[in-house]
Parts: structure tokens; C-alpha cells; sequence
């Protein structure tokens, strides 16, 4: 297979272990605000590693999977990366799937080659694969998945990726050839995130009443504001695959509860317990608790840049330099993470030490730049989803703040309201949720995700400078010197004009039943338990 851009490799395993004395990464599921004090050991080391107790000499067939969630499955939000994309790997395939380090491997594409010139891609595909309804999988869907990503009516990251396929050659049922406008160097980032629907009944799909896909298990029910019901899929293209019988997914918003359910075994699976609450869980002996470690994302300030006076990028470097990272850390998220004034884990070819500690905590500056810029005391909104965990980032935020005369009202949001202001970009003057994105190709962020797109982010910042650099960055291949300035051009930008302002870098807490073995996520945070099952 010939691969101009390549995807970059990471160095870091998909999940390590967390240790009890503290230390490490933490890195939080996308809207939960995660934390972590202490946990018993798990070994988890890659995807093939399975979380909890020492496997069993075979995997064991059957059994109901429980898996905890804070937040409701959203059918509008089917095509975005979100905090309810969890079942999306369940019910659908993805063309790849990377391993650990960035490398795509098959799914429901076997093989690919890129054309000399990078302007186009052969994919072939897999046979034998059905829909659960019975309909063979074929070449019409994969040119169907990428012009629902091209539709600006699809609430969807990457759609930038999409658009850049401008031709399709179909070459019989189980080969494709996709041709490109111009080079990218993030199409297999595409390719994992993009989950390849019915192109037969999407709309029933994202009204909620459909779900019909090529994954492992086959959505049963969903009941709103509780949960969904999935069972195996008996059609699955992988053999004997899955193990298990059913998954549930329950809603429980209330951490007391999440923490109960875990305890007393009515849920075996979470990633949304706050970090507060994860040393209760840690000496708990039939749980363990795992980590996610190539840094999925990150919590940030965001600054609605068309509201005064944060049209001043004075004003806003002024709240850059006056929260304090490193308490954050430390207090709301159990100390497992990386504080950081750049979103770029450092796993990714944009990361640099000096960029991650640009904006220190320095409330005495944060002062002089507010004066300078002729404010003393500023009244704010600030929105943030009203769950424990991303609550207890606010208050901290709001802490801060005010020390420098920035006082804030908090406006607790549910998750699905606040993604879909933050795809309208309808956010007040400030907000702190979670981002992803920065652990992929790094030219992805840019072009794809809502808080930093340089065509139309949730800030309302625009800039021909920013602009210009993010498609050359898009464009060119991603190793070289070439490469390398691109993205410290981003960076320095980004820390600049500080329309984002990062935190903490942050991806996925596992908290799993000793009895589980075999789960994985991807790199967009979709739940694999193709190999999953409960021992014992």
C-alpha cells in the first residue's frame, strides 16, 4: 500500500495503568470532566490489553453488559463526535480503525492505496458484510456515508475532510476509488470517525426511530431520558463475534447513584463518574479503574470573541494568564492530567514543552493587561453543562476570575443543548466544556473541530493569517520541516489571539467490573466490544 501522508505515530499505548500513589495522565471522557485520586492497578496496555482481573483461558459467550452514562442518547447528534458517542461503534462500522499508534488497520476497508500525485484513493472493501436488516453492504454506501458528511444540514465534524472528496469511481460492489480536490493528510482520521449508516432510512436515523448498521449489535429500543437496549447482531461479519448478548445503556445523571450502580454491580461500565468521586471507586475490589492515555481531548475556556470587550485580544490573554492550570489539576480533577495553555497531547508532532506552559498562572498580569486595556471589573456569563464534573471545572474557572476582576454568573446547560450551541455557534461570552480532536492529525483540530475550525469556530473569530496557515498545514504532508513550521504557526496563533483557551489536556476514565474483559474505545471515543466479555 503507498501512503503519502501517512498518519503520525504516537508513542504513547492506547490505556496504561493507574497506580495508587497518584502520577500520570488523566484523560477525561468528552463532557464529563473527569477526575482521578487514586485507583488499584489495572494492566492495560494497548487495545489488544484488556482492563481488569487476569483473563480466562477463553473468552465466555453470553451475558448482558450495563454500561452508565450521564447523558442521553442524541439522534441529532448522530454524525458529531459528542459525550453520547458511545454506541456509535456498536450499531455501526467505521472504514478503519487505528491502533495505538495512529496506523489505520481494516474494518469494513481491507486495503487502500493512495495514487502517486495524492490526488486520489483505492479503497477496497470488505465482502460478506450485511446490514442488520439483512441488506449487503456495498461501494453505494461508502459514497453515501461521505455526501452525508458533505451535507451542510448534518450537524458533523470533518466535513472539511468530506468535502475534499470531490469524485467517486466505483469498480464493481467492493471497490472504490475516491478522488480528491487536493492532498489532505488527515483522511484515515475521516475514515475512523465516519460511521458508514443505511443510506436507505437516515432519516429515521437521526429522528431516532431507525438504527440500522453493520456493527456488532442491533438497537432494540431506545427509551428517552433512560436509555437504549442493544442485542447481538447474529449477521456479524467478525466470527463468533460479539460475546456478548446484549448492552444496556442506562442514564444516570445523579453521581451518588452512578457511584451505587457501580458498587453493587447493576452497571459494570462507566466513564462518566466526576474525578471527586473516583478514590471512592479505587479500593473497591471487584472494580477497576483505567485510563485512556493519547489524550483525547481537553477542557477549555472559550471566549465568544464578538461580545466587548472580549473582541480585545488584551482582554482575552488577560484570562489566559489569570486561571490557574495547575490547581484545576490538582482540586477538581484528582491530579491525573496535563495542565496546558495549547491542546496538543504529547503523543502529537505539535506539542512543545514551551507552548504548553505559555500562559502560566499569573494573576498579578492578568491585572495589568485588563488595566491596560481600560477594565478594572468585568460581568460575564459563563455556560457549562450541568453535570458534576464539568460544574466543578466552572466554579474553579469562576474562582479564578474573580481574583483578577472578572466575575462571572454560571449557566448550568444539559449536554445536548450545549453541543448544539456550540455547532450554532450561539455560546455567551464564555463557556468551558471539553474539546477532542488535538489527538489525531494535528491539521484536523483546525478544519474540523467546532471550537477551533478556522472557516466558522464557536468563538466567531476569523483571521486570513489563521486561515491560510490551517489549509497549508491541511495540505501538506505531515513529516518534513515544512510540516513541522506549519503547526507551531497554528499553536503560536492559537496562544495569541486566545479565542480558546486551554486547560487541561484530558481523555477517557474507564471505571470496569473485575469480571469485564476485552472493551477498547477509538479514538473518537466510540465504544468497541467486539472482543468483550464478562468472566466468570
Amino acid at each position: 500500500m503507498t501512503e503519502l501522508y501517512p498518519t503520525t505515530p504516537t508513542a504513547l499505548s492506547r490505556r496504561t495503568t493507574l497506580r495508587a500513589a497518584g502520577g500520570g495522565t488523566l484523560l477525561l471522557g468528552l463532557g464529563l470532566g473527569l477526575g482521578l485520586a487514586g485507583c488499584r492497578s489495572a494492566v492495560a496496555e494497548g487495545e489488544s490489553e484488556q482492563p481488569g482481573a487476569k483473563a480466562t483461558a477463553a473468552p465466555r459467550r453470553g451475558g448482558t453488559l450495563t454500561v452508565a452514562v450521564n447523558s442521553d442518547f442524541t439522534p441529532s447528534l448522530l454524525f458529531a463526535q459528542s459525550g453520547q458517542s458511545l454506541q456509535q461503534r456498536l450499531v455501526y462500522n467505521t472504514l478503519v480503525r487505528y491502533d495505538d499508534r495512529l496506523k489505520p488497520q481494516p474494518e469494513l476497508a481491507t486495503s487502500w492505496e493512495y495514487a502517486q500525485d495524492g490526488r486520489s484513493l483505492t479503497l477496497k472493501l470488505r465482502t460478506g458484510v450485511t446490514y442488520h436488516d439483512g441488506r449487503p453492504f456495498t461501494a453505494d454506501d461508502v459514497i453515501f456515508a461521505v455526501k452525508n458528511l458533505q451535507n451542510p444540514l448534518r450537524a458533523a465534524q470533518l466535513r472539511a475532510t468530506a468535502a475534499a472528496i470531490t469524485g467517486f469511481e466505483k469498480r464493481g460492489d467492493h471497490e472504490l476509488v475516491l478522488k480528491l480536490a487536493h492532498p489532505v493528510n488527515n483522511l484515515f482520521d475521516l475514515f475512523e470517525f465516519m460511521i458508514i449508516t443505511d443510506r436507505h432510512s437516515v432519516e429515521d436515523a437521526v429522528a431516532g426511530r431507525k438504527l440500522n448498521g453493520t456493527g456488532p449489535f442491533e438497537l432494540t429500543k431506545w427509551s428517552p431520558g433512560t436509555g437504549l437496549s442493544l442485542t447481538r447482531n447474529e449477521k456479524y461479519w467478525q466470527p463468533d463475534r460479539p460475546y456478548l448478548d446484549a448492552v444496556e445503556f442506562r442514564v444516570i445523571a445523579q453521581a451518588d447513584a452512578l457511584l451505587s450502580s457501580l458498587r453493587t454491580g447493576q452497571t459494570q461500565l462507566s466513564y462518566g463518574v466526576p474525578g471527586r468521586n473516583l478514590a471512592v471507586l479505587a479500593a473497591h475490589p471487584d472494580l477497576v479503574i483505567s485510563e485512556y492515555s493519547t489524550g483525547g481531548g481537553a477542557h477549555y475556556l472559550g471566549v465568544n470573541t464578538t461580545v466587548a470587550p472580549l473582541n480585545d485580544k488584551t482582554v482575552r490573554q488577560a484570562l489566559a494568564w489569570g486561571i490557574d492550570r495547575e490547581r484545576i489539576l490538582k482540586q477538581v480533577l484528582g491530579g491525573y492530567g496535563l495542565a496546558s495553555a495549547t491542546p496538543w497531547p504529547k503523543s502529537s508532532p505539535a506539542f512543545s514543552e514551551a507552548a504548553r506552559t505559555h500562559y502560566t498562572y499569573d494573576p498579578g498580569k492578568a491585572r495589568e493587561l485588563l488595566k491596560s486595556a481600560g477594565h478594572t471589573r468585568l460581568d460575564l456569563p459563563l455556560l457549562h453543562i450541568n453535570l458534576p464534573g464539568d460544574t466543578a471545572v466552572a466554579e474553579a474557572v469562576q474562582y479564578d476570575l474573580k481574583q483578577i476582576g472578572v466575575h462571572v454568573t454560571l449557566e448550568p446547560t444539559d449536554p445536548a443543548t450545549a453541543q448544539k450551541n456550540l455547532i450554532s455557534q450561539s455560546m455567551p461570552a464564555l463557556w468551558t466544556m471539553s474539546h477532542g480532536f488535538a489527538q489525531v492529525q494535528p491539521s484536523t483540530l483546525a478544519v474540523s473541530a467546532y471550537p477551533f475550525n478556522e472557516a466558522k469556530n464557536t468563538s466567531r473569530f476569523r483571521s486570513a493569517h489563521y486561515t491560510k496557515v490551517v489549509r497549508e498545514a491541511w495540505t501538506t504532508p505531515g513529516a518534513g520541516a515544512r510540516a513541522n513550521a506549519l503547526r507551531q504557526q497554528i499553536t503560536d496563533t492559537l496562544l495569541d489571539e486566545a479565542f480558546i483557551i486551554d486547560l487541561v489536556i484530558r481523555g477517557s476514565v474507564q471505571v470496569a467490573a473485575e469480571k469485564l474483559h476485552g472493551v477498547t474505545l477509538n479514538k473518537f471515543s466510540y465504544l468497541n466490544l467486539d472482543n468483550a466479555y464478562l468472566a466468570g
